[in-house]
């Protein structure tokens, strides 16, 4: 029995040629969940290359001791608006942009559960992001000339009170995060709606791509994570313009009150912000590898298992600010339980590349570097979880290592595999592999050059952010060796982005499924019509697309 009941070949949706001004109404219109998608992808790219030039300029200042590249000014709201884009405004957005695109297309449903409210959600993130970066007009109040936020993208008291955040610069901060964060908990209604109630016949919970399953967990993460900050910026804007005194410790408040409010949020939005490259691997590794995942119930439950224990997890980042031994111990216990279930995904991945026909595309390269590189960010975790390590080297720059290794080794990394991976159905062109490789490799050498060697800068004493540092600490040599790594990462950002025009000019056709994959993406043309399915597909098992074109297949079929 055939697993899915569709045709394979369908004829082609028509095409219409359209204005400028048709075409971009269409666009700022829109309530189609693949353009909508596509638009939170595409701004969060272009935030991501602003957040990226700022951490150049970061890394030019600290390149030699004793630098003037920036003023002290400068640099703290480079290092602020640097942290804060690239958490909230470019891996809030991605997590939206991708499950909006291919949740609706691998359950077999014509469009998002909400529509409207879907658009809603990408304006409403895309004004909160450009009321941030409108500090810079802004950001000294009426009365004064505009400065960016320079209170970090943690925003501790007491340095976002009155006698220390003058002007308006912290109230855009506040607003934007808040405004963006209303966006992002939209979304993740609409992804959990749509993978509860919009399923096509014969997707039972158990058949639902990994990718599914991700971002279900992961929507459910925002959903209880982000009102924790929320509640927080709100007191934080009475403390500012209303007299109260939640955080004001000259007046009775509690600095550590944020500490709490911020990372019950900032903890869990570490696997916020990696559960999109999860759900990469979970699709990429198995096509290329020409298996079947292994132990996909062990990897649903890993993905649930994670998300409930990292919920508990959040004063792992406070072991420096004085709690009791109790907390300490259960923090601890609580933030190495959780590399369990993420020791569990590894393997599972591992295990399915074991044996199997690899086929070593741009996507699976960079893969291949995700599982090397969050295997030492999981290790760091797990040595920063130890009380005692974590008072030796808490606010120095091995921490800002292991949250790049990460964020960017692996976050990051699974973003850019999931773009060569779904870019053919996204356009009906392939990426080139030479540029691709090129972009791969400046990119794995430039990142390693970095942040492999500020684990050392660590070890060695140096605090994070600072501005300057003198030259007989021993940091001179580390520092060049990271700052030439930024340079590179540079030079991988630039190759992808000429990777991608040059293509969508002169890209080689891709054909509906380039890949030989078998999630139901595939089995729709490439670029996909605003209906998604002319008919909706019934599905009778796991692999549908792939059980149809290859029902000789020998490998495992699982239900």
């Amino acid at each position: 029995m055939a697993s899915i009941d569709y045709p394979l070949e369908r004829p082609r949706h028509g095409e219409k040629t359209y204005s400028f001004s048709e075409a971009l109404y269409s666009w700022v219109s829109t309530v189609d969940h693949k353009r909508l998608g596509l638009m939170y992808i595409v701004a969060a790219l272009i935030f991501m290359i602003i957040a990226g030039i700022m951490a150049v300029v970061i890394r030019m200042q600290l390149m030699f001791p004793e630098s003037h590249v920036v003023s002290p000014d400068t640099f703290n709201r480079l290092f602020t608006m640097h942290g804060t884009t690239m958490v909230f405004l470019l891996g809030m957005p991605m997590i939206a942009g991708f499950s909006n695109y291919f949740v609706p297309l691998m359950i077999g449903a014509r469009d998002m559960a909400f529509p409207r409210m879907n658009a809603f959600g990408f304006w409403i993130f895309l004004f909160g992001g450009l009321l941030l970066y409108f500090s810079y007009i802004g950001g000294g109040g009426l009365g004064g000339a505009g400065s960016a936020p320079d209170v970090g993208w943690f925003a501790y008291a007491p340095l976002t009170s009155k006698a220390f955040s003058r002007g308006a610069a912290t109230d855009y901060w506040i607003l934007g995060i808040l405004v963006s964060g209303v966006g992002s908990i939209a979304s993740a209604i609409n992804v959990i709606a749509t993978t509860i109630s919009l399923r096509c016949p014969g997707m039972t919970l158990s058949r639902m791509p990994m990718f599914v399953w991700v971002m279900l967990v992961d929507s459910w993460l925002i959903l209880i994570a982000l009102p924790p900050l929320n509640a927080a910026q709100i007191m934080l804007l009475m403390d500012r313009h209303l007299g109260s005194n939640f955080f004001e410790t000259q007046a009775g408040g509690s600095a550590v009150l944020w500490q709490h409010f911020f990372w019950i949020f900032g903890h869990p939005e570490v696997y916020i912000l990696i559960f999109p490259a999860f759900a990469i691997l979970s699709e990429v590794i198995p096509v290329f590898s020409r298996k079947p995942i292994f132990g996909k119930p062990a990897m649903v439950g890993a993905v649930v298992a994670i998300g409930f224990i990292s919920l508990g997890v959040w004063a792992h980042h406070m072991f420096a600010v004085g709690m009791t031994a109790w907390s300490n111990t259960f923090f601890a216990a609580s933030s190495m339980l959780v590399g369990v279930p993420t020791g569990i995904k590894i393997f599972n991945w591992t295990a399915t590349m074991y044996g199997g026909r690899i086929r070593y595309s741009t996507a699976m390269m960079y893969c291949c570097a995700f599982l090397l590189q969050f295997l030492v960010a999981g290790l760091t975790g797990i040595m920063l979880a130890v009380a005692p390590f974590d008072w030796q080297l808490h606010d120095s720059y091995f921490v800002v290592a292991h949250f790049h290794f990460t964020l960017i080794g692996g976050a990051v990394f699974g973003i850019f595999a999931g773009i060569y991976y779904w870019f053919p159905k996204v356009t009906g062109k392939l990426l080139s592999e030479k540029l691709g490789k090129w972009n791969f490799w400046l990119f794995v050498i430039g990142f390693n050059m970095t942040f492999l060697t500020l684990h050392f800068a660590g070890f060695l004493g140096m605090p994070r952010r600072i501005y300057t540092y003198a030259p007989d600490r021993g940091w001179d040599t580390i520092n060049f060796i990271a700052s030439v790594g930024a340079f590179i990462q540079a030079a991988a950002v630039a190759c992808f982005v000429w990777n991608v025009l040059y293509t969508l000019k002169k890209g080689e056709p891709a054909g509906d499924d380039p890949w030989d994959g078998w999630t139901l993406e595939w089995a729709t043309t490439s670029p996909p019509p605003e209906y998604n399915f002319e008919k909706l597909p019934v599905v009778r098992s796991s692999r549908p697309l792939w059980d149809l074109k290859h029902p000789q297949d020998p490998d495992w079929k699982y239900e």
